[in-house]
């Protein structure tokens, strides 16, 4: 993707990173739907066009995309995609390539939430290694005249309960529906996106008030750069915490609120 399009996947990636954080919202689902409206839009051409028309305004497209979704998908997933439309795209084709890649991104954040993401990881690595070195299979898998029902009992006969849930979810859909991709170049897509899920860090930070989005921004990399790693911020207000912010990655906590530093004054002048 290039211009307009990059940045409006990189916005959803974040509305994504943000759901999918609460525990309220459960990923594998959402990961579900967003494959389901990722068919539909690969399908009808013409819907496809007028969600990216650029002449169309984006709340007249959200809305469209509201009745659209209304009663077959969640509240999470039809907000996310009604955000999708809103934003521009380079390309009609675009918005599916997007559609796909959060469906994706959603299934690798439901097997990190469980643990799983490092099997995961291996068996999409190894299912790889599997399909180069078994031509029989490859042709099974990439025959056009098979049907996708055929391919999805194929591969739940080699996968399942083999395999987590969520190796099974992605490999099915890169197989009955690849969408122009040999089946080589989506397993590398697929370990890539894992690659950098797996990367991925999360940050919790406190602050006594609501941080600029340019704080927010050299926060992230200011840490980026501490931790060597792809940063992402979880948000939260306390009046409490009297100047500064408290910032904590995984178990380490960094405080630097002017609270902490005045009980830790105090500490110092009572010993």
């Amino acid at each position: 993707m290039n211009g307009a399009s990059r940045e409006a996947l990189a916005a959803a990636r974040e509305r994504l990173d943000a759901l999918t954080d609460s525990t309220s919202v459960d990923a594998a689902q959402l990961a579900g739907e967003l494959a389901a409206v990722t068919a539909l839009l690969d399908r009808e051409v013409s819907l496809r066009r007028v969600l990216t028309d650029p002449a169309q305004a984006g709340e007249a497209k959200a809305e469209l995309v509201q009745r659209l979704l209304a009663g077959q998908v969640s509240g999470p997933t039809a907000d996310l995609v009604s955000g999708l439309v809103r934003s521009r795209w380079s390309q009609s084709r675009d918005l599916v390539d997007a559609l796909e890649e959060l469906a994706n991104v959603a299934d690798l954040t439901a097997a990190q939430q469980t643990g799983a993401l490092d099997s995961v990881e291996d068996e999409l690595f190894r299912f790889g290694r599997i399909v180069s070195s078994n031509t029989e299979l490859r042709a099974a898998l990439t025959d056009r005249k098979a049907t996708a029902s055929a391919k999805s009992e194929l591969l739940r006969s080699l996968l399942g309960g083999r395999a987590d849930a969520a190796t099974e979810r992605l490999v099915t859909r890169l197989v009955t529906a690849p969408r122009g991709r040999s089946l080589e170049a989506g397993l590398e897509s697929l370990s890539k996106l894992a690659a950098e899920r797996r990367d991925r860090v999360v940050a919790v930070v406190t602050s006594a008030v609501p941080l600029s989005d340019t704080q927010k921004r050299r926060l992230g990399a200011a840490l980026a750069k501490l931790y060597g790693r792809q940063m992402h911020l979880n948000l939260d207000v306390d009046p409490e915490v009297l100047g500064g912010m408290r910032v904590q990655v995984g178990d380490e906590v960094i405080n630097g609120s002017l609270a902490d530093r005045i009980e830790d004054a105090a500490r110092r002048m009572a010993s």
